[in-house]
C-alpha cells in the first residue's frame, strides 16, 4: 500500500504541472487572440475615420470649384448674388466645419480708385457689410482684398483685408496662380484659431472665362481673383470622430511638413498640450496619412488596449485558462487510467481484431458468393436470350421468309390480270418486310447473331449500326487480327460497349466517339470507349436508379478484370476496361464485312 500511495503521489504532481501548464498556455493564446482582434478592430475603425475625414476635405474642395464654376458662369457677380450662393450651401447644416466663404480681387495699385469705386457701387442699405477700405494701408505692387466674404455678420472686420499683406499668404496666391490649383499656405486663420482648435484656409484661382491657361503667361493674364474659405480643423475631425464608435480614442492631426499641431482631441482649454506617451505597451497606436490638398496631414490614433476589451474579453483568458487546465486533468486522468489498464486494453483490442477480421472475410464470402450468383444468372439470361432469338429466327422468320415467298408468287401472277388484288398483294409484302425486319432487330436486340463470328466482327457491326442510328462520328481503332473467344468473354465486351453507346447516344451530347479494342502480346484484351460529350456532372454515378455504369464494372469484376472511368464538365467522357485471357487464339484474318452482313 505505500508502494501504491508512493507511486500515485508523483503521478498526481505530474498531472497538477501538465495541466497547469496547458492552462497558462491557453491564457497566454486566448489573450493574444483577443488583443489581435482586437487591434484588428481599431485598425478597421482608424481607417474609416481616415477616409471619411479625407472625404470631407475633399467636399471642402468640390464647394470651392462649384464657386469658382459659379464665377465663371456669371461674369457681374455682385455682393447680392454671393450671398444667396452661400445662404444656399446651408454652411452649418451642410458643412459644419466651413466657418467662411470668401472672395479676393486682384488689383494692381493703378486700378486701386477704380476699383473702390466699383465696390462701393454696390453697397446697400442693411447689407451688413461696413464702408469698404482696403487694409491695411500701405504700398504694395499688388493687392487682393476681400470683396465678399459670407457670413458677413460674423467677420464685418475682414472685409476689405488685403491677402497679399502677409508674404506667406502671397507667395502661396501667386503659385496657385501660375499653376491653377488650390492654394493652401498652412498658415493658421487668427480668426479661427485659440485654445484647442486651429482654423486653416484654402483657395482657388478664378480666371475670365473664355481666355486661354495653357501658359503661366495665360494665366496670369487671365487672372481675376481668387475664391477662399476658411474652416475650423476641430469641427472638420471631431464630426467625424461623433460619427464613428471611437469612444476613449484620442486623435492628433499634425502637418508633416511644419510639425504644427493641427487637432488633439485629448487637449482643452485647461491643458492646451497634453503629454503624448503611447509607447508604453498599454495601447493601440496607429497612424495614418491625410491629404489636404498636397500636404500631407498625419493623423495619429490610439486608444488603450482595455479600453477596447468588453467585460467578457477580460474574463475569456482565465475561462480558457480554467478549462484548459481541466481539460488536461481530465486527459491526463484518462491516460493514467488507460495505462493502468493497459493488458486489458491490449486483449480487448486483439479480441475485436480477431471478430473483425472474422466479420470481414465472412463478408468477403458473402461478396464473392453474390458476384458468382449474379455471373451465374446473367450467364442464364445470355443463354435465354440465345434460345429465344435462335427460335424466332428458325421459327418466326423461316415461316415470314415462306410467306413472303408465297405472297411475292401471288404478286408476280396477279401484276397484269388483277391489278386491285396485285396492289393489295404489293402492300402485303410490304408488311410482311417490315415484320421481318423488326422481328430482326428483336433477334439483335436479344443477341446479334454477329457475336457467333467473334468480338471483332460484332464490335465493327455494333459501331457501323451506332453510325447508322445516330448520326455521330465513331472512330474504330482495333489490332487487324482475328481473335477467338470464350462466349462469356466476347458477350461481356459486346454487352460493356453495347451499354456504353446506349449512355453516349442518352446523356453525352457527343458529336464524336472513339473505340479502340486491343489484345496485347501478354494476353490482356482492353476496350476504351472515349467521347468528346458533355462530360459527367459530381454525383452522377451514385445516382439512384442509375445502373449503367455499376453494371458495366460488375460485368468486368465478375470476368476478374479492371474498370476505370475519366471524366470532367464540358470535357467528354472516357470508359476502360481491360481482362487478361487465359489463351486467346488469334488469328492473321479478318472476317469480310460480307460476311458479317450476311450472318446478320
Amino acid at each position: 500500500m505505500n508502494m501504491r500511495k508512493a507511486v500515485r503521489e508523483p503521478a498526481l504532481w505530474a498531472g497538477l504541472g501538465i495541466s497547469a501548464a496547458v492552462g497558462l498556455l491557453f491564457y497566454v493564446a486566448t489573450a493574444k487572440s483577443i488583443e489581435s482582434d482586437s487591434r484588428e478592430r481599431f485598425g478597421n475603425l482608424t481607417r474609416t475615420a481616415q477616409f471619411a475625414i479625407n472625404a470631407r476635405i475633399k467636399n471642402y474642395t468640390d464647394v470651392l470649384r462649384g464657386g469658382v464654376s459659379t464665377f465663371n458662369t456669371n461674369p457681374d457677380f455682385t455682393r447680392e448674388r454671393f450671398r444667396h450662393y452661400v445662404a444656399g450651401l446651408d454652411l452649418d447644416r451642410h458643412f459644419p466645419g466651413i466657418a467662411t466663404i470668401n472672395y479676393g480681387q486682384h488689383v494692381a495699385p493703378s486700378e486701386m480708385a477704380q476699383f473702390l469705386a466699383e465696390v462701393k457701387a454696390q453697397a446697400r442699405p442693411g447689407d451688413g457689410y461696413p464702408d469698404y477700405q482696403v487694409n491695411p494701408p500701405g504700398p504694395r505692387s499688388s493687392y487682393t482684398p476681400l470683396v465678399y466674404i459670407e457670413p458677413v455678420e460674423r467677420w464685418p472686420a475682414k472685409v476689405g483685408y488685403d491677402l497679399e499683406s502677409k508674404p506667406a499668404v502671397a507667395k502661396a496666391l501667386a503659385e496657385s496662380r501660375d499653376t491653377g490649383a488650390i492654394s493652401t499656405s498652412g498658415q493658421p486663420l487668427d480668426v479661427l484659431t485659440g485654445p484647442n482648435r486651429m482654423g486653416l484656409g484654402m483657395r482657388l484661382p478664378i480666371y475670365r472665362p473664355g481666355m486661354p491657361l495653357e501658359t503661366v503667361a495665360q494665366r496670369r493674364a487671365a487672372y481675376v481673383g481668387t475664391l477662399g474659405m476658411g474652416f475650423s480643423v476641430e469641427k472638420l475631425v471631431q464630426g467625424v470622430l461623433d460619427e464613428l464608435p471611437m469612444q476613449g480614442t484620442r486623435v492628433i492631426v499634425a502637418d508633416a511638413g511644419s510639425g504644427t499641431t493641427l487637432f488633439d482631441s485629448a487637449a482643452s482649454p485647461n491643458n492646451p498640450s497634453p503629454q503624448r506617451s503611447f509607447n508604453d505597451g498599454h495601447h493601440f497606436i496607429n497612424q495614418l496619412p491625410l491629404d489636404f490638398n498636397g500636404r500631407q496631414w498625419n493623423a495619429h490614433f490610439s486608444i488603450a488596449k482595455n479600453g477596447q476589451y468588453s467585460g467578457f474579453d477580460e474574463w475569456f483568458p482565465w475561462l480558457a485558462a480554467g478549462a484548459g487546465f481541466l481539460v488536461a486533468a481530465l486527459l491526463y486522468a484518462l491516460y493514467h487510467a488507460l495505462a493502468s489498464s493497459r493488458m486489458r486494453a491490449i486483449h480487448l483490442a486483439r479480441e475485436m481484431t480477431r471478430e473483425l477480421r472474422e466479420s470481414q472475410h465472412e463478408l468477403q464470402l458473402s461478396h464473392e458468393h453474390l458476384r458468382r450468383l449474379a455471373a451465374h444468372a446473367d450467364q442464364i439470361k445470355e443463354e435465354e436470350r440465345k434460345r429465344i432469338a435462335r427460335e424466332i429466327h428458325d421459327d418466326l422468320g423461316q415461316n415470314l421468309l415462306a410467306l413472303r415467298i408465297d405472297a411475292e408468287l401471288l404478286a408476280n401472277r396477279t401484276s397484269h390480270s388483277a391489278p386491285r388484288l396485285h396492289e393489295r398483294v404489293a402492300g402485303t409484302l410490304l408488311q410482311i418486310d417490315t415484320i421481318i425486319r423488326s422481328v430482326r432487330q428483336i433477334i439483335n436486340d436479344l443477341r446479334p447473331n454477329v457475336l457467333d463470328l467473334g468480338l471483332n466482327a460484332a464490335v465493327d457491326w455494333l459501331v457501323a449500326d451506332f453510325k447508322r442510328r445516330t448520326g455521330i462520328q465513331c472512330e474504330l481503332l482495333e489490332t487487324h487480327r482475328e481473335f477467338k473467344l470464350e462466349d462469356h468473354y466476347a458477350t461481356a465486351f459486346f454487352r460493356i460497349l453495347q451499354e456504353s453507346l446506349h449512355n453516349i447516344t442518352r446523356h453525352a451530347k457527343a458529336s464524336y466517339v472513339r473505340v479502340d479494342l486491343r489484345l496485347t502480346e501478354d494476353g490482356v484484351l482492353a476496350m476504351t470507349v472515349a467521347d468528346n460529350g458533355q462530360g459527367m456532372r459530381p454525383g452522377t454515378r451514385d445516382k439512384p436508379q442509375s445502373f449503367g455504369l455499376v453494371g458495366i464494372e460488375e460485368r468486368i469484376r465478375i470476368l476478374g478484370g479492371n474498370f476505370a472511368i475519366h471524366s470532367s464538365p464540358g470535357l467528354g467522357t472516357t470508359i476502360a476496361v481491360s481482362v487478361r485471357i487465359a489463351s486467346p487464339r488469334v488469328s492473321q484474318t479478318v472476317k469480310p464485312m460480307e460476311e458479317i452482313a450476311a450472318t446478320i
